[in-house]
């Protein structure tokens, strides 16, 4: 395991990634009526795809949305990282904010034969999830079948766009500012051209699955438990799988604080970095390199103990 500054993302990386992880964003738009704009907003969750690392975003028709941005093109959209599952009860229970991007930009509606285009390379993302699930080893299917289906699967939550009977209107974001929102509130700013030019890990797509799926399985928990004992000599109680990305992964673990008013020993959830000795640029890699940290660390336990 490695631990330098050059195993982590860069901001702009990290923006890609969330944005490619998920499929769900706030779209905020500026309320417009017969005398124009009024300088409030409106705002409503939209589902998304990225592609060619813009948001191309897909509002119901009867959305104020689509009223609004005839008047002003101005909009805004934020998307937050996955925190499925387990995780996400744990980040409500510790005040703790996931990772988010925002962007500012204009919202262009996308004619018909576009509009059919996105739809098409809408399948075409959908098919290729199902292509590598269903191509995967038994590593990758032992951790991505233990996930939540309903909550992690992009082709689940993003099928209703392609049914004929419900009606979009299909917008690309064109980004002219982005902003970099990490676990603790604090806003980053970051470059424009670097956002341009970054592209998303190949495993972005499938992260929300990879997350739940190790937090889901008490063995795979238990795993990074002794990861923050092995690696980092952190005596943890509990973790959970916060963050994944092709440089490693982040984890929260439940460490020994101070103590509380009455004197009982308290604890606080505390955020660790675990870095991969090759960069993972796929799933594949991923979890055969988390595969072998879990063996790794189980010998040197059993060293430690006399049982090896």
């Amino acid at each position: 395991m490695k631990s330098n500054n050059a195993t982590v993302l860069t901001l702009a990386e990290k923006c890609k990634n969330i944005l490619a992880a998920n499929w769900q964003g706030r779209l905020n738009t500026i309320k417009a009526d017969a005398e124009g704009s009024k300088e409030s907003i409106y705002t409503s969750k939209v589902k998304y795809m990225l592609k060619k690392g813009k948001p191309f975003i897909w509002v119901p028709e009867k959305d104020m949305h689509n009223v609004n941005t005839i008047i002003d093109e101005r909009g805004s959209f934020a998307v937050a990282s996955p925190t499925p599952g387990p995780l996400a009860k744990l980040l409500h229970s510790i005040k703790k904010l996931p990772t988010r991007v925002a962007l500012s930009g204009d919202i262009a509606p996308l004619k018909s034969e576009k509009a059919r285009l996105a739809a098409e390379c809408l399948k075409e993302v959908m098919l290729s999830e199902q292509q590598v699930i269903g191509e995967s080893s038994y590593t990758v299917s032992g951790v991505l079948s233990s996930s939540n289906f309903i909550t992690t699967s992009r082709n689940e939550n993003l099928k209703d766009l392609l049914d004929e009977r419900e009606k979009y209107v299909v917008y690309k974001f064109n980004i002219s500012s982005c902003m970099y929102i990490d676990g603790h509130g604090g806003t980053h700013e970051v470059d424009l051209k670097d956002v341009q030019t970054s592209k998303a890990d190949m495993l972005a797509p499938l992260s929300a699955k990879l997350i739940d799926g190790i937090n889901q399985s008490e063995a795979r928990r238990k795993a990074l438990v002794l990861f923050c004992f092995v690696y980092l000599n952190a005596n943890a109680k509990d973790a959970f799988m916060l963050a994944v990305d092709r440089k490693g992964f982040d984890v929260l673990g439940k460490v020994p604080g101070p103590a509380t008013k009455d004197g009982m020993p308290g604890f606080l959830w505390k955020e660790f970095r675990f870095t991969f000795k090759e960069e993972a640029h796929d799933v594949e890699s991923f979890c055969s390199q988390l595969a072998q940290m879990e063996e790794e660390v189980v010998r040197k336990v059993s060293g430690f103990s006399g049982l090896a």
